[in-house]
């Protein structure tokens, strides 16, 4: 870890981690500054809360005076001018660049245990699970207070990362997403875990993975990373997680629901909002916990968390204690508003399976309620039509169904492209009522004189959508 205080310059600031590492710096006591062009809740909050200035729009001007050092955004490509700015200069006055997960390892990682939660679903909600099952130890014994970097906003710390100068475990969501534009490998190879879970593996990041081999690829090298005295906490029903896994030097402790699990979840049970099962270990009953959230997958996410502490030596009654008061994670089925008697739910939808996870969740805690879908199709995955047919099944477990137009469809090219009619015409065929609205605006016109009292509402993106989140309460507001 520096102790040399620098002037730290991030272009593409408002990114979920990156965001995130401005206030690490920050902490550290480096002078921070940073630049964007999309800000929106939660991290341009937190940075503002941190007194973190976001500089629009992207412009030389935005690095003078000059910083000693300039961390690139994975979103940032050849062609900003900061970045061209920085390249264009001459040897004599070139300004260091750095990747995130570079700086990372470099500036907070020395001579800690690093954890690391990877996998293409869940790994943001079961880091924050992790983080707070090591703080809640930490209350006994200080020597388990973490340092943690999560990629969203744990509802139990109200922040994405902390930095404890004395902590031994720094826990880390590790991204699958690559690193920057010089760097094409993902971030979580700069992490060099002392110990990992791996949720899942699919398909996902179709803009840069060229197919599920290349997927599994990355992951593997993950797991080829964790030394022999290490430790692999894996999903046990994920054949490409089998896969993976099958030639690590570590232990591997597979989790799940399957008989044969070494942590396996049990007599698992919904009510309302709440999810309570018995957790053994190697057939033996570990502990018996709930959990204040609705699914499966988040308890099985709970799992994963419950058992990489307890293999770490965290106590059992701080990680049952810590499971039992959890609060999830902003986006993360996040309840933003209750208007006359209806509810919006924020989710961080990114892939056909975790919209269909998100939808069974919301099933399971307003049973009989009319459940509506509306969808921003944001991510890189989402935007294309490789998984045209799983996001109709998904989308089918609404009731409603209300789709936006693809964001910044003119980026992807005409062939690979998702073709909303097609989706909306798939879900008519099923008897799905299902309607293509231009933007946040048009939707919230369509549907605020058609919600009633009791339904549930899921704003389904990965971004702003349009400041749905403001305008539809808004204008439920007004039927009142």
């Amino acid at each position: 870890m520096s102790n040399t205080q620098k002037h730290i310059h991030l272009i593409g600031i408002c990114g979920t981690a990156m965001a995130s590492l401005a206030g690490m710096l920050r902490a550290q006591g480096h002078r921070v500054t940073g630049s964007d062009t999309a800000a929106y809740p939660p991290m341009s909050d937190q940075l503002r809360e941190m007194g973190i200035p976001i500089l629009e729009p992207f412009s030389p001007a935005n690095l003078t005076p000059t910083p000693d050092l300039v961390v690139v955004g994975n979103a940032i490509s050849r062609g900003n001018p900061e970045l061209e700015f920085i390249l264009d200069r001459l040897p004599s006055e070139r300004i260091p660049i750095t990747s995130m997960a570079a700086l990372i390892h470099d500036e907070f990682l020395a001579h800690r245990e690093r954890l690391v939660i990877c996998g293409t679903h869940g790994k943001t909600t079961t880091t924050s699970m992790l983080a707070w099952i090591y703080e809640v130890a930490g209350r006994t014994n200080p020597a388990f207070t973490p340092s943690f970097l999560i990629g969203g906003v744990a509802e139990n710390f109200h922040t994405s990362f902390h930095v404890n100068p004395t902590s031994r475990t720094f826990i880390l969501e590790g991204d699958e997403y690559d690193t920057a534009f010089f760097d094409k490998g993902p971030k979580f190879l700069h992490y060099f875990p002392d110990a990992a879970i791996l949720t899942h593996v699919e398909f996902d990041h179709a803009d840069i993975y060229a197919d599920l081999a290349a997927v599994k690829t990355a992951f593997k090298r993950l797991v080829n990373l964790i030394p022999r005295r290490g430790r692999l906490i894996a999903f046990d029903a994920n054949p490409n997680v089998t896969e993976c896994c099958a030639r690590a030097f570590c232990n591997v402790e597979r989790y799940g629901l399957l008989p044969d699990s070494y942590w396996q979840a049990t007599n698992l049970h919904q009510r309302g909002s709440a999810t309570t099962w018995t957790l053994l270990r190697g057939g033996e009953e570990f502990a018996r916990l709930t959990l204040p959230m609705a699914g499966e997958h988040n308890a099985l996410n709970a799992t994963a968390a419950a058992a990489l502490a307890a293999g770490q030596g965290v106590p059992t009654a701080a990680i049952i204690e810590a499971l039992a008061t959890f609060q999830s994670v902003k986006r993360r089925l996040e309840v933003r508003a209750e208007v006359a008697g209806i509810t919006l739910i924020d989710d961080f939808a990114h892939h056909p399976t975790a919209i269909r996870e998100t939808l069974r969740a919301l099933r399971a805690a307003y049973p009989g309620r009319r459940l509506w879908a509306v969808l921003e199709p944001r991510s890189n995955t989402l935007r294309r039509n490789v998984f045209e047919r799983e996001l109709v099944d998904s989308l089918a477990l609404a009731d409603e169904v209300v789709l936006a137009s693809v964001f910044k469809s003119e980026a992807i090219p005409a062939l690979e492209r998702l073709d909303p009619d097609h989706v909306i015409s798939a879900l008519t065929t099923r008897n799905v009522p299902a309607i293509l609205c231009a933007d946040s605006d048009a939707i919230v016109a369509n549907i605020a004189p058609r919600l009633c009292p009791g339904d549930i509402v899921a704003i389904l993106s990965n971004g702003g959508f349009g400041n749905i989140y403001e305008k539809l309460p808004a204008a439920l507001a007004l039927k009142t």
